[in-house]
């Protein structure tokens, strides 16, 4: 099933900013050619100067897990962290299909 990774990052300043996209852009390349990758999008958000969101959709989160935490990756996104002074944040999400049904682990 696929899965989608929103990744969040804030960015203070301008010449951080322009630091940071030729990493990003960089990133964004390597990780279409990554097994699994179907598509990814970058947002600005509107309410919250400096925060960027990317979603990024893969076959599996499996295929994610591979490339997050290939060698080559790992070295441009500490390369990030340290620009923003940050450490970026990932959320991982499913489809749902026919409606939400909730995954609660019932504690006996």
């Amino acid at each position: 099933m696929t899965v989608c990774v929103i990744i969040q990052r804030t960015v203070k300043d301008e010449k951080t900013l322009a630091t940071l996209a030729p990493l990003i852009v960089k990133l964004r390349s390597m990780a279409a050619v990554q097994p699994g990758y179907i598509t990814d999008q970058t947002f600005s958000c509107l309410d919250c100067q400096g925060e960027y969101m990317v979603v990024s959709t893969w076959d599996q989160l499996e295929d994610w897990n591979k490339w997050m935490h290939s060698e080559d990756r790992q070295v441009i996104q500490k390369q990030i962290d340290a620009l923003t002074g940050e450490k970026t944040i990932y959320r991982y999400y499913e489809p749902i299909v026919g409606g939400i049904l909730p995954k609660f682990e019932t504690k006996i």
